[in-house]
This record gives structure tokens, C-alpha cells and sequence, in this order.
């Protein structure tokens, strides 16, 4: 089921603190409200209110994006998502999923630089290709969206909401290719097959030259 905005605004800020805050993850419903209406790195900027965001956790629970936690310890319930286990998402797909969630739609470079303190990524390509694996994927979570006049480059927008932006339209994307890990091991056993037969020749090099003598 599509999400709303305001469902967006509440996993994008879940991400969020779980990797900045960790020591205040999962999230009262105070702190989750504070997350959501915080004025600092969010567009656009929200005024939400408890009904409205109790009544969007509801709506998530119900579709097993959300769950409380509970504690005997906690004067609260304390919520927390579970987007990893839903959807299948590794770290750096949770990262760069928070930043479009909270900051909407931004270009490869911006969500590197912005995406910095929540997923160490090794390089631009690694960005590059995780967009791409997302926009990939059978349910696309992101859309490549065509660049605009006087925009330098295209930007990324999240569509966990099921629709792009108003007045975007999408661009194809072309599918990842092997990925830095797959290409790593493809070489490792390039190079393990090429040791073997280096280890053979040179095996039947010297009954070679035995046999000679």
C-alpha cells in the first residue's frame, strides 16, 4: 500500500535517529514528534500533532512497517520500524532512503554529502549504484527524475508514496551491474584459478625437465 506523507515523514525520521541518536532509538511519541517537526534538514517543514502522527503509526503497524516496544523500564511505548526485514534493505538503502524521506527529491552528489553521517560510503560509485539498485528493484523504491531547465543534474525522488512528485517525470535508469563485492570475488577467483595453473605447469615443468636428464 502506498504511503502517505506523513507516514513517509515518520520511517524517514526512524531511520534517521537510529543511526544518529541510537542511545534515543526507538522513539516516544515525543521524540518522534520533535523528529518530524524539526525545522533542521527537513523539506518540507511539518507541524504535525499527536492524533495525526498516533493515527499514521497505527496505519503502519497495520502493514508491518512499525512495532512498539515494550518495556517495563520504559515510562513510554517506544516505536521503532522494521524496513530492513520488510523490504530487504542493507544499510546504505536506509540511509540514502532517509535523506530523499526527509529532504525530498536531490541530486546523486547531494545525497553522498547528506547521507555522510548515517552510511559510510566508500565513493560516488558506491551511491550511484545503490540509486540504481533501488530504482531497480521489482516495487521501485526511488525514480530518477528528468532534469529541469537550468538544473545542472537530475535528482533522485523517493516513491514510497507510489507517485512522483507533482510535475516530475521519470527517466529510465539502466540497471545495476555486478556489484563492487561481486566484482572483488570474481577477481579473487580469477586470480585463485590462475595460482592452480601456475602451480600445475610448473609441477609438470620440473618432471618435465626430470625426465630430460
Amino acid at each position: 500500500m502506498p504511503l502517505t506523507p506523513v507516514q513517509v515523514r515518520i520511517l524517514g525520521c526512524m531511520l534517521e535517529k537510529e543511526r544518529t541518536t541510537p542511545d534515543n532509538y526507538p522513539l516516544t511519541m515525543n521524540g518522534l514528534l520533535s523528529a518530524c517537526n524539526q525545522t533542521t534538514n527537513r523539506h518540507p517543514v511539518v507541524h504535525l500533532d499527536e492524533p495525526t502522527v498516533g493515527n499514521a503509526l497505527a496505519n503502519l503497524r497495520a502493514e508491518n512497517l512499525v512495532r512498539i516496544v515494550y518495556s517495563r523500564s520504559n515510562r513510554a511505548d517506544k516505536f521503532r520500524h522494521v524496513l530492513d526485514e520488510a523490504m530487504g534493505l542493507d544499510g546504505a538503502d536506509m540511509a540514502l532512503l532517509a535523506v530523499l524521506m526527509l529532504r525530498g527529491p536531490q541530486t546523486a552528489g547531494e545525497l553522498r554529502t547528506r547521507s555522510e553521517r548515517l552510511h559510510p560510503f566508500e565513493d560516488q560509485a558506491d551511491v550511484d549504484e545503490a540509486m540504481r539498485r533501488l530504482a531497480a528493484r521489482q516495487t521501485p523504491l526511488v525514480a530518477l527524475l528528468e532534469r529541469q531547465p537550468g538544473q545542472k543534474e537530475a535528482r533522485w525522488a523517493q516513491v514510497l508514496g507510489g507517485e512522483l512528485p507533482e510535475g516530475e517525470r521519470a527517466v529510465a535508469v539502466e540497471p545495476p551491474g555486478p556489484s563492487r563485492a561481486d566484482r572483488l570475488s570474481a577477481l579473487e577467483e580469477a586470480v585463485a584459478t590462475l595460482s592452480d595453473d601456475l602451480t600445475r605447469l610448473r609441477a609438470e615443468h620440473e618432471a618435465l625437465a626430470a625426465q630430460l636428464r
